[in-house]
C-alpha cells in the first residue's frame, strides 16, 4: 500500500540547516506540515511504496517518541529546553546529595554526572536515576515528609531538541481510558509533571480536590492541561497508531560518503557468507494517523533515536486457560462496569467470579460490593503473603482496600464451608478452564478440583505492553531474551544511567517498559535520556563547527 513518506515529501522542501535556531524552524514546520499533510486526502501526497528504500536525502528527526502519557510528555519537556537547578534557598535533607549538588550548583542536573549523585541513594525503584529525580523532586517522601522540591526550573531555548510525541489519544495517554470512579494509589502530588503543582492545576481549574488521592479522570485532564501550559503542543500528534519500527541498512561504500558520526548513530554488520558489510542506520517509524472521518492516513517518519513511552496497559493479562475466550469472560474494569451500567447483572442469582490478588481486581471487588452483586474471589497466593500489595499501603491512606483484603482472609472458602451470601475468597486457587454453561474449574494447592457457577468472569492478572511494531515483538531487548517484556518479570534492559537499550543503540525506554509503574519514578527516566541526547546533540554541533560532520540528518 502506498504510504506518505516525509522523505519524498520535505526533502525538497527544506535545504540546509545547522544551526539551533535553524533547527527549532525546521521542526516547527516539519510538526506543521505533518499535521497539515496527514489532514489532507491520500491522492494529493507524494507516494512512496513499501518496497522502497530511501536515500541520501532522508530528511531524519532527532528523536521520536512514542507513546504520549505522562513518560512521553516528561521526556517532551526535557527535550524542549527546560532545565533544573538547585534552588538557591534550598537545602535537601539529604547532607551528602546536598554536598554534592553545592559542588556544582551553576549547572543544570542534566548537565551533571547522574552516575556520581545517584551513588548511595535507596528507594523503591531499582533504576538509580528515577530514584535520584525522586528525591529531588520529593525529598523524603517515603518517611512520610512533604519537603518542597529543591530544584527550579529555567527555560533554555538552546538546548531545544528537535522531536515529536506520536500517542494513541489525547495527552495522558492510557489515563484518559481508566476507570474514572476508582482513587489513585498515588498521592495527587507524586502524579504531577516538573513544573506545574497539581494543586496548583486544582485551584486554577476550580477542582475541590477533597482528598490527597484524586481520581483517574482529574489525572488525564492534568496532564492534557500541562502539555498545553508549557507550550508543547506543537511536537504533540494524537490518534496516531505505530505500525513498523525498523532499523534503516545500507552498503558501507555509501556510508561513506555521507557519514556524521559513525560512532554513536551506526553499527556495522558484517554478512557471513563473505558479502559486503551493512551498516545499521536510523530508524523507520511506519504508522496511520486516524482522521475525523475515521479513515486511516499513513505516514512514514525517520528518526536518528526513538524513545519507547507506551507503558503497559495495552493488553490484559490472560490465564490461558480452555474456555478464556466465552463472552462471558472479561479481561477489563471498563467492560465490567458496562455490563453494570447496562443492568446485565441485575437479578443475578450467581456470583461474579474475580480472578487476581491486585489492585484492580480489588477495584472489582469494592465496585461489585457496592452494587449488591455477590463476589466468588479466586487468587494464587496465601493471604499472607508478605508480596501481596495491600501489605505495602497504610490502612489509615487506604481504608477501602483494607477492607477487601480484611474479606479476603476472614471470609475464605473451607473444604467443609458454603459460599458467604456476599463475598467468598479462594486463596491458594488455580483457574483450570471455564465451561460453556458458566461453571469454572478450581484447583485447591493440595489438587482438590472444585466447580463453580457464576454469572460472569472478571480476569485482573495485571496487563503488558504490546510491542508488536518492534521486531519479534521486542522479545530481544528484554533482560531474558526471547521472552515477552513485562513489567515486572521482563523488563526492557537499559543502560542505567542513559535508559538507552542495551541490545539496541539509540532505542531509548522509559517509565514501566523499564519497571517504573508509578509517575513518580518514570520522570527519572526523561532525565536520562535527556542528558545522553544532549551530550550527544553538543558532540554532533561540535563536528559540524569543526568541518568534519555532514550527511542527511538533522545534526
Amino acid at each position: 500500500m502506498p504510504v506518505w513518506c516525509c522523505r519524498c515529501s520535505l526533502a525538497g522542501h527544506f535545504r540546509s540547516y545547522s544551526s539551533p535556531e535553524t533547527e527549532g524552524q525546521l521542526l516547527n514546520s516539519f510538526v506543521q506540515y505533518f499535521g497539515d499533510s496527514l489532514g489532507r486526502k491520500i491522492k494529493r501526497m507524494p507516494l512512496i511504496e513499501e518496497t522502497v528504500l530511501p536515500g541520501d536525502s532522508l530528511l531524519t528527526l532527532p528523536v521520536v517518541i512514542i507513546g504520549n502519557g505522562p513518560s512521553g510528555i516528561c521526556l517532551s519537556y526535557l527535550l524542549s529546553g527546560y532545565r533544573p537547578y538547585l534552588s538557591p534557598e534550598a537545602i535537601h535533607p539529604n547532607p551528602i546529595l546536598h554536598t554534592k549538588l553545592e559542588e556544582a550548583r551553576h549547572l543544570s542536573i542534566v548537565d551533571q554526572d547522574l552516575e556520581y549523585l545517584s551513588e548511595g541513594l535507596e528507594g523503591r525503584s531499582s533504576n538509580p536515576v528515577a530514584v535520584l529525580f525522586d528525591t529531588l523532586l520529593h525529598p523524603d517522601a517515603d518517611f512520610g515528609y512533604d519537603y518542597p522540591p529543591v530544584l527550579h526550573w529555567k527555560l533554555e531555548q538552546h538546548n531545544y531538541i528537535p522531536h515529536i510525541v506520536l500517542g494513541k489519544g489525547p495527552p495522558g495517554g492510557a489515563w484518559h481510558s481508566m476507570e474514572g470512579s476508582m482513587l489513585t494509589i498515588s498521592f495527587g502530588d507524586w502524579m504531577e509533571l516538573p513544573g506545574l503543582t497539581f494543586k496548583e492545576w486544582a485551584a486554577n481549574k476550580r477542582r475541590n480536590i477533597k482528598s490527597d488521592r484524586v481520581m483517574p479522570e482529574e489525572i488525564a485532564c492534568y496532564y492534557k492541561h500541562y502539555v498545553k501550559v508549557m507550550g508543547l503542543q506543537k511536537n504533540f500528534r494524537d490518534n496516531v497508531y505505530i505500525t513498523s519500527v525498523s532499523r534503516l541498512y545500507r552498503g558501507k561504500d555509501d556510508e561513506d560518503r555521507s557519514q556524521l558520526n559513525e560512532n554513536m548513530s551506526t553499527q556495522h554488520l558484517e554478512m557471513e557468507d563473505g558479502q559486503k558489510s551493512l551498516i545499521k542506520r536510523n530508524w523507520e517509524v511506519r504508522g496511520y494517523q486516524r482522521a475525523t472521518d475515521g479513515s486511516h492516513v499513513p505516514f512514514c517518519l525517520f528518526a536518528e533515536n526513538v524513545a519507547l513511552a507506551t507503558g503497559t496497559f495495552d493488553s490484559p493479562g490472560r490465564l490461558q486457560v480452555e474456555g478464556e475466550d466465552f463472552p462471558f469472560v472479561l479481561h477489563s474494569m471498563s467492560d465490567f462496569g458496562a455490563a453494570i451500567s447496562k443492568g446485565k447483572l441485575r437479578g443475578k442469582a450467581d456470583p461474579v467470579l474475580i480472578v487476581g490478588a491486585g489492585l484492580t481486581a480489588a477495584d472489582a471487588v469494592l465496585c461489585a460490593y457496592n452494587n449488591n452483586i455477590p463476589v466468588i474471589h479466586v487468587f494464587r497466593r496465601r493471604v499472607t503473603d508478605t508480596s501481596l500489595i495491600f501489605k505495602q499501603l497504610p490502612k489509615k491512606l487506604y481504608p477501602e482496600y483494607h477492607k477487601v483484603y480484611h474479606m479476603m482472609c476472614t471470609q475464605s472458602h473451607t473444604v467443609d464451608s458454603s459460599l458467604h451470601s456476599a463475598y467468598t475468597s479462594f486463596p491458594e486457587h488455580n483457574v483450570l478452564s471455564f465451561k460453556p454453561e458458566m461453571k469454572c474449574v478450581l484447583q485447591s494447592a493440595s489438587g482438590l478440583k472444585k466447580i463453580l457457577k457464576f454469572s460472569v468472569a472478571l480476569v485482573l492478572i495485571g496487563s503488558h505492553p504490546n510491542l508488536f511494531f518492534l521486531k519479534d515483538q521486542g522479545h530481544s531487548i528484554g533482560h531474558h531474551s526471547n521472552q515477552p517484556i513485562t513489567c515486572k518479570g521482563n523488563p526492557i534492559e537499559i543502560d542505567p544511567y542513559t535508559y538507552e537499550c542495551t541490545k539496541e543503540a539509540n532505542l531509548f525506554a522509559l517509565g514501566p517498559l523499564v519497571g517504573d509503574n508509578f509517575v513518580r519514578f518514570l520522570k527519572g527516566g526523561a532525565l536520562g535520556i535527556a542528558r545522553c541526547l544532549a551530550i550527544r546533540q553538543k558532540k554532533k554541533h561540535e563536528l559540524i563547527e569543526s568541518g568534519d560532520g555532514g550527511g542527511d540528518g538533522v545534526p
